[in-house]
């Protein structure tokens, strides 16, 4: 619990240092390539999330996701591309290999599906080199390009207003 708390803290510290010169510059691209960032903590529809998006014409090969977990039981099976606060050097930097490399893809949209506000998602967030980033509007408004104010649990919703807007936005 204490080191939580002091890993927590230097985060904060991080974060709160980057996102003081972070400027998000939006790209006029079209939307192909998607990746999702789940508080799985929180929310454990991911699948049906992505059936959400693949309704609306994003193809499931062009989805990626990292799924945050407060931890992992010994015995648990957990899919590729998963990470903890252990994963996450006390520098900021993420130590596993499948975490780092779904930062540094390019992504067209980066989805920010978490609607409550815990330092290593935003960490992944900030440092993620996606074109265009999007979010719930109960997290940090610095750091995606376009917010929606909706709730994790009411994903159908989310994803609706989601592609209505990138219509309106010649994104789609």
């Amino acid at each position: 619990m204490f080191l939580k708390f002091i890993k927590d803290f230097s985060l904060k510290k991080i974060i709160k240092k980057k996102l003081s010169h972070y400027k998000p510059v939006s790209s006029p691209d079209v939307v192909h390539r998607v990746g999702v960032i789940i508080d799985e903590s929180y929310f454990a529809d991911k699948e049906q999330l992505i059936k959400e998006l693949m309704a609306n014409g994003i193809d499931r090969n062009n989805i990626r996701t990292l799924s945050f977990k407060e931890r992992v039981k010994p015995k648990e099976i957990v899919d590729c591309c998963h990470f903890t606060r252990k994963d996450i050097s006390v520098t900021g930097n993420f130590e596993k290999p499948d975490v780092a490399e779904f930062i540094e893809t390019p992504f067209d949209m980066l989805i920010s599906f978490y609607d409550v506000e815990k330092p290593p998602l935003v960490l992944a967030t900030l440092k993620s080199k996606a074109n265009f980033k999007v979010g719930f509007s109960s997290v940090d408004n610095r750091l995606n390009h376009f917010m929606i104010s909706s709730q994790a649990e009411k994903y159908p919703e989310f994803v609706s207003e989601l592609f209505k807007y990138l219509k309106i936005l010649k994104k789609l």
